[in-house]
């Protein structure tokens, strides 16, 4: 597979990056399968992107938001998706501070291990790249949670992101995998779960709905048999909000 070139400073802000960020182990990566599949993680803020660049075995890419990628969307996407739930008066700084990071995002994110991610036509591209990317043998890892919470551990998936797997059946005629992947910063571990297969046979609205399910129920059954930590939600809230890997709230 040919590596992707990178700038200079890409390079330098990655080294930075790899030095501060904890090492975050992977534990099962027996369950990863032969052949290429799509991982499917808890985002858990920016650990999610981070733990699977820097430390996911393997050749890999990243579902990134295309906002992130763009210049003129950074801004606007980065204070909603990333700040909008802080407390009002700090909304100001927010603003500001999702202005002076462009730049930084503009190279990390294009420069990084990355398919970007569309929410209009273009959204066949992702697929197309994404298909591409499995057929060269390299896993690609998305993050499907929304703003909808589903149980303490993680929020509700997207599921169209499944679909992927209808076009790389008919390009290749394989059935892809989707493996689960508990990410646990407290722990300083990923651990990934067993996969499950595409069924070309079923409706695609069943299939979205049935991987789906089992990746959230996998996700929340690993992170439950874990020692007691703290569990980092996809939304940004105050950290004395963050529940615990056991249900007692």
């Amino acid at each position: 597979m040919e590596e992707k070139k990178t700038t200079r400073t890409y390079r330098v802000l990655r080294w930075l990056i790899n030095a501060f960020y904890p090492k975050i182990e992977t534990v099962g990566t027996e369950n990863l399968p032969n052949e290429a599949s799509i991982i499917v993680g808890n985002h858990t803020q920016m650990n999610g992107p981070l733990a699977g660049e820097l430390h996911f075995p393997g050749a890999h890419y990243i579902w990134c938001a295309s906002e992130m990628m763009h210049r003129e969307t950074i801004a606007e996407y980065a204070f909603r998706d990333f700040w909008s739930q802080k407390k009002k008066w700090t909304h100001p700084f927010y603003k500001l501070l999702s202005h002076l990071i462009v730049p930084l995002a503009l190279c990390l994110f294009n420069n990084a291990h990355t398919i970007g991610v569309y929410r209009d036509t273009r959204i066949m591209s992702t697929f197309k790249e994404t298909v591409h990317k499995l057929d060269d043998g390299a896993n690609v890892i998305i993050f499907p949670e929304h703003d909808v919470k589903h149980n303490h551990i993680v929020y509700d998936f997207q599921e169209n992101f499944i679909d992927v797997a209808k076009l790389y059946y008919r390009r290749t005629g394989k059935k892809l995998a989707f493996v689960p992947l508990y990410i646990a910063p407290k722990l300083r571990k990923m651990y990934l779960g067993k996969p499950i297969y595409f069924n070309p046979d079923e409706p695609m609205s069943e299939e979205r709905k049935r991987i789906s399910e089992y990746c959230m129920q996998e996700i929340t059954d690993i992170a439950q048999a874990l020692p007691l930590h703290t569990v980092i939600p996809y939304r940004n809230i105050p950290k004395k909000l963050y529940p615990t890997n056991r249900k007692t709230q």
